[in-house]
Protein backbone atom coordinates (compact mmCIF):
# COMPACT_ATOMS: atom_id res chain seq x y z
CA UNK A 1 0.00 0.00 0.00
CA UNK A 2 2.46 2.55 0.68
CA UNK A 3 4.45 2.15 -2.28
CA UNK A 4 0.93 2.82 -4.20
CA UNK A 5 0.27 5.72 -2.29
CA UNK A 6 3.95 7.19 -3.24
CA UNK A 7 3.23 6.07 -6.88
CA UNK A 8 0.27 8.02 -6.78
CA UNK A 9 2.08 11.12 -5.55
CA UNK A 10 4.94 10.83 -7.76
CA UNK A 11 2.47 10.94 -11.05
CA UNK A 12 0.93 13.83 -9.00
CA UNK A 13 3.60 15.97 -8.84
CA UNK A 14 4.93 15.01 -12.54
CA UNK A 15 1.39 15.94 -13.70
CA UNK A 16 1.62 19.43 -11.80
CA UNK A 17 5.37 19.59 -13.31
CA UNK A 18 3.95 19.09 -16.87
CA UNK A 19 0.79 21.47 -16.82
CA UNK A 20 3.36 24.16 -15.46
CA UNK A 21 5.95 23.61 -18.12
CA UNK A 22 2.57 23.78 -20.82
CA UNK A 23 1.95 27.21 -19.30
CA UNK A 24 5.15 28.72 -19.52
CA UNK A 25 5.61 27.11 -22.95
CA UNK A 26 1.98 28.77 -24.02
CA UNK A 27 3.25 32.14 -22.25
CA UNK A 28 5.92 32.00 -24.65
CA UNK A 29 4.27 31.36 -27.47
CA UNK A 30 1.97 34.35 -26.55
CA UNK A 31 4.92 36.68 -26.58
CA UNK A 32 6.50 35.36 -29.89
CA UNK A 33 3.00 35.58 -31.68
CA UNK A 34 2.73 39.42 -30.61
CA UNK A 35 6.26 40.23 -31.53
CA UNK A 36 5.66 38.59 -34.82
CA UNK A 37 2.24 40.97 -34.78
CA UNK A 38 4.26 43.89 -34.27
CA UNK A 39 6.71 42.91 -37.10
CA UNK A 40 4.64 42.03 -39.26
CA UNK A 41 4.33 45.76 -40.87
CA UNK A 42 8.51 45.76 -40.79
CA UNK A 43 10.03 44.67 -44.23
CA UNK A 44 10.68 40.60 -45.14
CA UNK A 45 7.62 39.96 -42.99
CA UNK A 46 4.82 40.75 -46.02
CA UNK A 47 4.68 40.08 -49.54
CA UNK A 48 6.90 43.03 -50.94
CA UNK A 49 7.22 43.87 -54.84
CA UNK A 50 10.27 45.65 -55.52
CA UNK A 51 8.64 46.50 -59.23
CA UNK A 52 6.30 48.90 -57.61
CA UNK A 53 9.59 51.14 -57.63
CA UNK A 54 9.90 51.42 -61.27
CA UNK A 55 9.82 54.67 -62.51
CA UNK A 56 9.53 56.50 -58.95
CA UNK A 57 12.63 59.15 -58.56
CA UNK A 58 15.59 58.57 -55.75
CA UNK A 59 15.49 61.89 -53.27
CA UNK A 60 17.52 64.33 -53.68
CA UNK A 61 19.76 62.98 -50.85
CA UNK A 62 20.64 59.65 -52.67
CA UNK A 63 20.24 61.33 -56.50
CA UNK A 64 23.38 63.54 -55.36
CA UNK A 65 25.28 60.38 -55.64
CA UNK A 66 25.22 60.38 -59.57
CA UNK A 67 25.10 56.32 -58.56
CA UNK A 68 23.39 53.49 -61.26
CA UNK A 69 23.37 50.90 -58.36
CA UNK A 70 21.42 52.05 -55.05
CA UNK A 71 21.35 49.41 -51.91
CA UNK A 72 18.95 49.42 -49.03
CA UNK A 73 20.53 47.97 -46.19
CA UNK A 74 19.24 47.17 -42.35
CA UNK A 75 22.40 46.79 -39.90
CA UNK A 76 20.00 44.33 -38.17
CA UNK A 77 19.22 42.58 -41.36
CA UNK A 78 21.13 39.21 -41.68
CA UNK A 79 20.68 38.98 -45.28
CA UNK A 80 22.05 42.32 -45.89
CA UNK A 81 25.36 41.46 -44.67
CA UNK A 82 25.29 38.32 -46.72
CA UNK A 83 24.51 40.29 -49.90
CA UNK A 84 27.26 43.26 -49.34
CA UNK A 85 30.20 41.68 -50.22
CA UNK A 86 28.65 41.30 -53.60
CA UNK A 87 27.28 44.18 -53.50
CA UNK A 88 30.73 45.31 -52.78
CA UNK A 89 31.99 43.45 -56.17
CA UNK A 90 29.54 45.80 -58.53
CA UNK A 91 30.42 48.95 -56.45
CA UNK A 92 33.78 48.52 -57.71
CA UNK A 93 32.78 49.14 -61.25
CA UNK A 94 30.00 50.95 -61.27
CA UNK A 95 28.69 54.00 -59.55
CA UNK A 96 26.97 52.48 -56.32
CA UNK A 97 25.17 54.31 -53.43
CA UNK A 98 24.88 52.10 -50.09
CA UNK A 99 21.58 53.28 -48.11
CA UNK A 100 22.17 51.95 -44.44
CA UNK A 101 19.49 52.05 -42.25
CA UNK A 102 20.26 51.53 -38.00
CA UNK A 103 23.11 52.26 -36.03
CA UNK A 104 25.69 50.70 -34.03
CA UNK A 105 28.58 47.92 -34.27
CA UNK A 106 26.40 45.96 -36.61
CA UNK A 107 26.04 49.62 -38.86
CA UNK A 108 29.46 49.93 -38.96
CA UNK A 109 30.31 46.14 -39.76
CA UNK A 110 27.94 46.33 -42.81
CA UNK A 111 29.10 49.96 -44.03
CA UNK A 112 32.79 47.80 -44.07
CA UNK A 113 31.16 45.33 -46.22
CA UNK A 114 30.29 47.58 -48.34
CA UNK A 115 33.49 49.13 -48.83
CA UNK A 116 35.10 52.01 -50.03
CA UNK A 117 33.90 52.35 -53.42
CA UNK A 118 30.68 52.96 -53.27
CA UNK A 119 28.80 56.07 -51.54
CA UNK A 120 26.79 55.41 -47.97
CA UNK A 121 24.20 57.45 -46.49
CA UNK A 122 23.18 56.14 -43.32
CA UNK A 123 21.59 57.36 -40.04
CA UNK A 124 18.51 59.25 -39.47
CA UNK A 125 19.16 60.33 -43.89
CA UNK A 126 18.97 56.81 -44.66
CA UNK A 127 15.87 56.20 -42.54
CA UNK A 128 14.17 59.02 -44.60
CA UNK A 129 15.34 58.08 -47.99
CA UNK A 130 14.34 54.81 -47.47
CA UNK A 131 10.56 55.97 -46.10
CA UNK A 132 10.89 58.51 -48.96
CA UNK A 133 11.51 55.20 -51.36
CA UNK A 134 8.95 53.38 -50.39
CA UNK A 135 11.44 50.75 -49.33
CA UNK A 136 9.50 47.40 -47.99
CA UNK A 137 11.91 45.08 -47.72
CA UNK A 138 15.67 44.52 -47.56
CA UNK A 139 18.01 44.54 -48.93
CA UNK A 140 16.42 46.26 -52.34
CA UNK A 141 18.25 46.96 -55.24
CA UNK A 142 17.74 49.33 -57.31
CA UNK A 143 18.76 50.71 -60.88
CA UNK A 144 18.53 54.63 -61.88
CA UNK A 145 19.02 56.48 -64.74
CA UNK A 146 20.66 59.48 -65.26
CA UNK A 147 18.28 61.66 -64.12
CA UNK A 148 17.67 59.04 -60.97
CA UNK A 149 14.58 57.02 -62.06
CA UNK A 150 14.06 53.65 -60.90
CA UNK A 151 14.49 51.68 -64.23
CA UNK A 152 14.98 48.34 -62.14
CA UNK A 153 14.50 46.74 -58.77
CA UNK A 154 15.00 43.39 -56.71
CA UNK A 155 15.40 42.12 -53.43
CA UNK A 156 18.54 40.21 -55.19
CA UNK A 157 21.30 41.49 -56.62
CA UNK A 158 21.81 38.73 -59.11
CA UNK A 159 18.18 39.27 -60.75
CA UNK A 160 19.85 42.70 -61.91
CA UNK A 161 21.47 43.14 -64.89
CA UNK A 162 24.99 44.77 -64.68
CA UNK A 163 24.17 48.38 -65.22
CA UNK A 164 26.03 50.93 -67.61
CA UNK A 165 29.42 51.90 -66.14
CA UNK A 166 29.68 55.13 -63.98
CA UNK A 167 30.64 58.25 -66.24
Amino acid sequence: MPFLIAAVVLVGVLCLFDLLLTFAVLRRLREHTAELERLAGRPGFSSYDPGMLVGHRLPEAARASGATLVAFFDAQCDTCHDHAPKFAVRARRYGALAVVSGDGARADELVAAVGPDAAVIRGEDAHAVADDMGIQAFPTFVLVDGEGSVVQASTELAELPEPAPAA
